[in-house]
């Protein structure tokens, strides 16, 4: 299971991928189009955040090219074989992607928004048979955490 969340630490929206599949593109991509953030006024909901940071999981080139094309700003740690061949590569592997590590730091709220989620033992050992229960039990559980 995949989740954005806000600087508090709440769940924005969830993808249910197999326990081994790593955030390439297309489950990237899914989680960030299912971002619906309603406005305070009127108006469309935001559907682009204004920065993500994310983990060494999604340090890709596709998912790096598809946050620039969306002019989305971002954070992710580049992973140390992606150095290893932009190092061997010499002037023509590129600079190294910017990396702000202050705002790296601010990666726990991710990964406590993962621990309030799984303090409920039907996410955490996922007793659920199909994608389709876990994902009706974990909007059950983030709307709980929302309220």
């Amino acid at each position: 299971m995949r989740t954005p969340c806000d600087a508090p630490g709440r769940p924005f929206a969830f993808t249910v991928t197999g326990g081994n599949t790593s955030d390439c593109c297309t489950p990237f991509t899914a989680m960030m189009d299912a971002i619906r953030v309603p406005r305070p006024g009127p108006g469309r909901p935001r559907v682009r955040p204004g920065h993500v940071i994310g983990d060494k999981d999604c340090s890709s080139k596709a998912i790096r090219a598809w946050l620039r094309q969306r002019s989305i700003s971002h954070t992710i740690p580049e992973r140390s074989d992606q150095i290893r061949n932009r190092l061997r590569r010499g002037h023509r592997g590129g600079s190294p992607p910017a990396f702000d590590k202050r705002l790296s730091k601010r990666r726990n709220v991710v990964e406590r928004c993962f621990n309030r989620l799984k303090q409920w033992r039907g996410i955490a050992t996922r007793y659920e048979k199909t994608a389709e229960s876990h994902q009706e039990a974990a909007t059950l559980t983030s709307l709980l955490i929302w309220a």
